[in-house]
């Protein structure tokens, strides 16, 4: 299935959509901050990738506060973060904008993390997946919820190479943190 993208390394781009946001009144769009259920998703989507082995060489991140914030708290959660590039083009981004971002990353950049906003993402999930294991395609056209995290991969000799349809969408969970009080359920 991945052979149909192409020769190359094995590349993976991971979609993290930022976590629940607060709406508060008076507060620009881009501005809006996590809500107390975001401010505990995220680190969770952060603990999810770690626990994946799916930690980025680059992120890429929208400017709105809600995605930075997401990824400042789901990073958190490893050693030492790879670098992020804050991109404008992200926030409220449709497909071919989010494909022109992604083009751009480095070669040498094996897994990339692109954090941003629906509906960009999730319609960038499904143009971009060919195929995919289990039901994880089925599921990320039912719902892309906050902090849902895709996992794309495809072979290519560089990021340019990306197309609609050459991936496999090889992951699709949404990390949920616990309020306070709740308890491990075995």
């Amino acid at each position: 299935m991945i052979e149909r993208a192409g020769t190359g390394p094995l590349r993976r781009l991971v979609v993290l959509r930022h976590a629940k946001s607060a709406w508060p009144e008076g507060v620009e769009d881009h501005r809006r901050p996590l809500a107390p259920r975001g401010l505990r998703d995220a680190p969770a989507a952060g603990r999810a990738l770690a626990e994946a082995d799916c930690l980025p060489d680059l992120a890429l991140c929208s400017t709105a506060v809600r995605a930075r914030r997401t990824w400042e708290l789901a990073s958190g959660q490893w050693g030492t973060p790879p670098p992020v590039r804050y991109d404008r083009r992200l926030y409220a981004a449709d497909v071919p904008d989010l494909l022109e971002v992604v083009r751009e990353a480095p070669r040498e950049v094996e897994t990339l993390l692109l954090v941003g906003h629906n509906p960009g993402l999730e319609e960038l999930v499904v143009e971009l997946a060919g195929d995919a294991l289990d039901d994880a395609l089925d599921e990320v056209r039912v719902k892309f919820p906050t902090s849902a995290i895709a996992v794309l991969a495809w072979r290519g000799t560089g990021w340019p190479a990306l197309a609609p349809g050459t991936a496999l969408l090889t992951s699709f969970t949404v990390p949920r943190g616990k309020k306070d009080g709740d308890q491990d359920q075995e």
